[in-house]
């Protein structure tokens, strides 16, 4: 199964494909993004299906979770908030492989909380869950075993901030799931080539039936564009789009 290399965002820089929107020019390239501004504010549920409709068929979108559910609530009675979400999102229809939900370094593991979130998560999603915890108490072997239970995946990330962070974790039946961050200068940072090779040869001995992503958040120097591409070729790429957009 080939692995979905992307950004976060769909930013294209000068030099990229020329015709169409920003977002279909993207991708005209990539097969798989990151929708990071679901966790700034809500999109409507048009926007989402306009998204879908721009892309090509065989095209996917993760999406982070809102903040408000995440790092203001902190997970915890977010039953509104969630349900929201899900209905927005949802106008992405079969296109939507990912729900991501990034949570905030202050947030320590608690089993009945987070083992009641996924599970509505899950009732309302049938795609791969993804979890990006950045508290220590999260890389443990009991919350190892809950994101197993409850079929979450657990983000590898750069930099990593506890050991085990920059490894994925949890349940790895579906999908491993990798958020690049640029390091050291975080957001920034270009990956080198043997940096980039290593993500490859990882990729390359996934399981049968698990799905690698990897997102590149080093946007703020344009770096990701050139990584994303990058991997992509070492991966033996460019891997066509098949499909053509939907009317």
């Amino acid at each position: 199964m080939a692995p979905r290399i992307g950004t976060a965002g769909w930013a294209v820089p000068a030099g990229g494909p020329e015709a169409g929107t920003q977002l279909q020019r993207y991708a005209a390239v990539l097969d798989g993004v990151e929708i990071n501004s679901s966790f700034h504010r809500p999109h409507r549920r048009a926007t989402y299906e306009r998204w879908a409709a721009s892309t090509p068929a065989a095209f996917r979108f993760s999406v982070k979770l809102p903040r408000r559910i995440t790092h203001e609530l902190r997970l915890a009675e977010a039953d509104e908030a969630l349900a929201r979400f899900l209905d927005e999102a949802a106008g992405l229809g079969p296109k939507w492989a990912v729900a991501l939900a990034q949570l905030p370094p202050s947030l320590a593991f608690d089993a009945r909380i987070a083992g009641r979130f996924f599970e509505r998560l899950r009732r309302g999603f049938n795609g791969a869950m993804v979890c990006e915890p950045r508290h220590a108490s999260w890389f443990t072997a009991e919350a190892q075993a809950l994101l197993s239970e409850c079929r979450v995946c657990r983000a590898a990330a750069d930099p990593a901030r506890h050991p085990g962070a920059g490894e994925p974790g949890g349940w790895l039946g579906q999908v491993s799931y990798g958020r690049w961050h640029g390091s050291p200068r975080i957001y920034r940072s270009s990956y080198d080539e043997a940096w980039l090779r290593d993500r490859a040869a990882a990729l390359r001995a996934l399981p049968d039936g698990v799905q690698g992503w990897c997102i590149f958040d080093n946007t703020a120097s344009g770096a990701a564009w050139a990584n994303a591409l990058s991997l992509r070729g070492l991966l033996g790429g460019p891997f066509p789009v098949r499909g053509t957009r939907e009317a």
